[in-house]
């Protein structure tokens, strides 16, 4: 069968989020995701895995924790979600997305055994959407005998389909409030959700944070007799430059020595902003662990190398066109994203010498808090251009621009994405910044335009 053909059918499936109109929500449940990677014969058990939870930034230390390893020469396989552009970019081997003949071929294997399972009484219903990509993400990562599998938990971690792993280390990074219609309506009901992919006597790896998270896991981890690392060590204690410094690269990106191992390291991370500084704590102390009590060889050097080499696009990431304003792109889709994005931006904007002519280009979930974000970020542009994004769960245009109206800020509502950006660079002056926010799929459907042309102008 086809990559196309696999396609079709992976996207003909009920989404977690999302049901037609008259059709019930799913019910998150573990109990069929084992019954289907029993009957494919336990492929999740043919390499150690390491689960990543959270509600910000599992995906940037995930990636980050991957490339350390890859630096290591340890056969590595990182899963995460969503996708920015094509959804092979969920299944990666050493750095590489699987290959479109080994997604189709993998696909139908997990597609033919839940039909057979269907039929035998032994499953209610299909496998939804990201079911079956993590059953697929499996034979994939068993087939190219990995060592490690790095796994960025969808959502919530306590029903989440990768939870029918056995985790070396459980990671928590950090938690606000998201899919609160999901996983709960407070911080300590969410940080239980998140919790659940801690096992007995296990290792837990994590940062001091919001009190009620901090009490939460704690009350878990307590119960569960289990061994909790704290990343803190590897934070630096850094002082922002001052005020009117001339170049603003040095804002967002980050560099710093760091004792490790008892080796001073020189961090060098493309992932920008300060807030990546917790991200990337959190994926040295999971090496560092996995080198002192699992047996991985990872040096210093290794750290140093990965982390320097971690490619997890779409993260305050810049593109600079000649003869056109500077764009930023992140994929803050909550308010604590939004937070982060717009204090990256305070810094940027007091790190040049004159003010800069701010546009957003903003698009996100109809389900996400899009009022409570737009009262965050909106006041400090000139102009907020909305628009739908690729998705069944989008917010229409006129409704974020609706929730722009409220804030006081100039709003345009574009057709689409690409006509969104068409109307930015139209607004922005040529040394002012556009910025492009709300969701990943978003950025997926902007930043192949700005590579093509960069691209083009090169």
């Amino acid at each position: 069968m086809s990559y196309t053909a696999a396609l079709s059918s992976l996207h003909a499936r009920v989404g977690e989020l999302h049901a037609a109109p008259g059709e019930p929500r799913r019910k998150f449940r573990l109990e069929e995701m084992r019954t289907l990677v029993e009957a494919l014969g336990h492929p999740e058990r043919r390499f150690r895995s390491i689960l990543i939870a959270g509600t910000n930034g599992k995906g940037s230390t995930a990636a980050t924790l991957a490339s350390i390893l890859q630096a290591a020469g340890v056969r590595t396989g990182l899963y995460t979600s969503p996708h920015l552009a094509r959804v092979n970019e969920r299944i990666r081997v050493d750095g590489q997305p699987i290959s479109d003949d080994d997604f189709a071929r993998h696909y139908f294997r997990v597609d033919d055994c839940a039909n057979r399972l269907i039929v035998e009484g032994r499953l209610p219903a299909s496998p939804s959407f990201f079911e079956a990509l993590t059953a697929l993400a499996f034979e994939a990562f068993a087939e190219a005998h990995i060592d490690v599998a790095v796994l960025e938990v969808g959502m919530g971690g306590r029903l989440d389909a990768t939870n029918v792993v056995e985790p070396l280390l459980s990671v928590i990074t950090d938690i606000s409030l998201d899919h609160t219609e999901w996983l709960g309506d407070t911080i300590t009901l969410i940080a239980h959700e998140k919790a659940g992919i801690l096992r007995r006597s296990g290792v837990l790896i994590t940062l001091p944070q919001h009190p009620e998270a901090n009490q939460a896991i704690g009350e878990v981890a307590m119960e569960l007799e289990v061994c909790g690392v704290n990343a803190a060590d590897y934070i630096p204690s850094l002082q922002l430059p001052a005020f009117g410094d001339p170049n603003p690269s040095i804002l967002l990106r980050n560099r710093y020595p760091l004792q490790i191992l008892g080796e001073t390291v020189q961090v060098d991370s493309p992932l920008a902003g300060e807030h990546q500084r917790r991200n990337l704590a959190l994926a040295i102390a999971a090496a560092v662990e996995l080198r002192n009590h699992h047996g991985l060889k990872i040096t210093p050097a290794h750290i140093a190398e990965g982390i320097r080499n971690t490619q997890w696009p779409g993260r305050l990431e810049r593109f600079n066109l000649p003869g056109k304003p500077s764009i930023l792109l992140d994929v803050a889709h909550n308010p604590a994203g939004v937070w982060t994005l717009r204090a990256a931006i305070s810094a940027l904007l007091n790190a040049v010498p004159c003010p800069l002519h701010l546009v957003l280009v903003f698009g996100c979930m109809k389900d996400k808090a899009f009022a409570e974000m737009a009262q965050i970020l909106f006041p400090i542009f000139s102009t907020v251009i909305t628009t739908p994004v690729a998705s069944p769960r989008s917010a229409t245009a006129e409704e974020l621009a609706a929730a722009a109206g409220q804030t006081g800020v100039r709003a345009i509502a574009a057709d689409n994405a690409h006509q969104a950006l068409d109307r930015a660079f139209s607004e922005a002056p040529p040394d002012g910044l556009i910025v492009v926010a709300g969701s990943v799929y978003l950025i997926g459907e902007i930043r192949p335009i700005l590579e093509a042309q960069r691209a083009s102008r090169s």
